[in-house]
């Protein structure tokens, strides 16, 4: 992997983990990251009460190449739901689910979250 692709991806991760800690201070607990299925990544998973909700992670570092909630397309909606009934088959779990999407624009210290619950549904 290219330097540029590990600097990427390294950004990537500090984003889903600050996105994880300003979403635990409005109440949800992180369950697991990062994981990783046949047809897509999820960033992070997390509780909300009895809801285990799913959750994509976008940043921009300004607007100036389109909001981070533009790049959630159709077919990485496809890809999150594919990997999202994975993890759900793989823990043996059945329960309430949703999608949601954290978008992060800014750059560390200065750093502004937007949060769409339920962005999108599965069915």
């Amino acid at each position: 992997m290219s330097n540029s692709n590990n600097d990427s991806r390294r950004r990537g991760l500090e984003m889903e983990r600050r996105a994880a800690d300003w979403l635990a201070s409005h109440g949800l607990r992180l369950v697991d990251a990062n994981q990783h299925a046949r047809r897509g990544e999820i960033d992070l998973i997390m509780r909300d009460g009895d809801t285990l909700v799913f959750i994509e992670v976008r940043h921009r570092r300004d607007a100036r190449h389109g909001h981070p909630f533009e790049t959630v397309t159709a077919a990485k909606q496809r890809r999150l739901i594919g990997a999202a009934r994975f993890y759900l088959h793989r823990n043996g779990l059945s329960c309430a689910c949703r999608f949601d999407v954290v978008g992060v624009t800014g750059t560390p210290p200065h750093l502004s979250f937007e949060w769409i619950r339920s962005a999108f549904d599965a069915f």
